[in-house]
């Protein structure tokens, strides 16, 4: 099979698989350097390389499942707490093998959309990454990431796009 013929095969195949069908499997350790490692290939202007990854596993992973419920408990009022998203939201970091955050460091020397595209760019190479190594992936965005400042480390001229997960399928 010809390099194109593989590639659209992978593109097609892409799609989001969500933690509840993620098995108990460890992601290899090479398969996660080689998924990060592909995001860092993205196209980016004037090479500022804008995207900030940061990976959390195991205790770091819990913590993060943690501190996660108790924003949604502490920024929901009363009568809209949902006991079953506050269960949800540590079920699904907690059954992600890996969870990546998604920081975009905006330079100044390039217009802000540039570095959010470029940023996507890399997601993008990391979920087809994990679909040619047969590892469920999927980009979310809840608006509890905006409240994560300091778990992510988040700089002035950063911002969270959501967080990335991962486990094998």
């Amino acid at each position: 099979m010809n390099k194109a013929t593989i590639l659209k095969e992978i593109i097609e195949e892409r799609k989001s698989i969500f933690p509840k069908d993620y098995t108990d499997t460890e992601i290899p350790q090479e398969i996660l350097a080689e998924i990060l490692q592909a995001a860092t290939l993205a196209p980016n202007h004037k090479r500022t390389k804008p995207w900030r990854f940061k990976i959390f596993k195991g205790e770091e992973k819990a913590k993060l499942a943690a501190e996660m419920q108790a924003i949604y408990k502490a920024t929901q009022p009363e009568q809209l707490f949902l006991e079953k998203k506050y269960n949800d939201i540590g079920f699904k970091i907690n059954k992600a093998d890996v969870l990546v955050s998604i920081v975009v460091n905006f330079s100044g020397m390039v217009p802000e959309w540039e570095e959010i595209a470029a940023t996507s760019m890399a997601v993008q190479n990391m979920y087809l990454t994990c679909t040619a190594n047969n590892i469920g992936c999927y980009w979310s965005s809840p608006k509890i990431v905006d409240h994560l400042k300091d778990a992510l480390t988040i700089e002035e001229n950063q911002k969270c796009l959501g967080l990335f997960y991962m486990g094998a399928v």
